[in-house]
């Protein structure tokens, strides 16, 4: 389990999934956010679906995953949209899929709609013939502890790889509190991301300590180089 006190900085910059999902991102903004990843070795870019081409042509032979967003940012979309927009997602070359659950179904209490929705992107996923991550976004802004802690299960029995606090467009984002309940809520086979208002280095390292191994960020680069110059890391 990763903690702040003995990470290291090639650890540390593998929690981080460089967001790319601005609306107004021009293309040279994504090719400098990727080309940014790069550098610094990141886990991958997040970029929007329209961008998955340029991100594996960019990130093509590095050790940066390209990942993009199904049913973002608020998950109203059919099952069938979302599994259309998974295939096409990884055919362009994404291997992380993170999406967003159907709020409205979660919180109306139809829990095997929100299972089933999640499952078929997860199916998806599996029968692409590739290794591809799938991360759940349930956006607990709009939940109470107890509906969290319901996705958090549907999460898990629908076969994702990850439960995600927030697209980082909602009211709220991460907190450790959820984070905590989140890890909590799941077995050891799925893991925990934190999105939203995660910028400063000693935020990153509070959420992996709550039990987050993958953060959502733009600000990567200066957590990155607070972290080097905190252990005095050679760039």
């Amino acid at each position: 389990m990763l903690n702040s006190k003995t990470i290291t900085y090639q650890q540390l910059a593998k929690t981080i999934d460089h967001s790319l999902l601005r609306p107004e991102l021009t293309e040279a903004e994504v090719i400098a956010g990727c080309e940014l990843a790069k550098r610094y070795n990141v886990a991958s870019v997040c970029v929007k679906p329209y961008h998955v081409r340029l991100a594996a042509e960019l990130l093509h032979g590095s050790d940066v995953a390209v990942g993009t967003v199904v049913g973002f940012p608020h998950g109203s979309q059919t099952t069938e949209t979302k599994v259309f927009e998974a295939k096409e997602a990884i055919a362009n070359g994404a291997v992380e899929l993170d999406m967003v659950i159907n709020i409205g179904e979660l919180r109306s209490g139809h829990a095997d709609y929100v299972r089933e929705d999640i499952r078929a992107v997860v199916q998806a996923a599996r029968q692409s013939g590739k290794s591809v991550l799938v991360k759940v976004i349930l956006e607990n802004a709009y939940l109470t502890d107890e509906q969290k802690v319901l996705g958090c299960r549907l999460v898990e029995e629908a076969g994702a790889d990850f439960v995600k606090t927030s697209t980082g467009f909602a009211p709220g984002g991460a907190t450790i509190a959820d984070l905590k309940l989140m890890r909590a809520s799941v077995g050891p086979q799925v893991q925990v991301k934190a999105a939203g208002g995660v910028r400063t280095l000693d935020a990153l390292l509070e959420v992996i300590d709550a039990g987050a191994t993958r953060c959502g960020a733009t600000a990567t680069a200066a957590m990155l180089d607070e972290f080097r110059r905190r252990e005095g890391v050679n760039s």
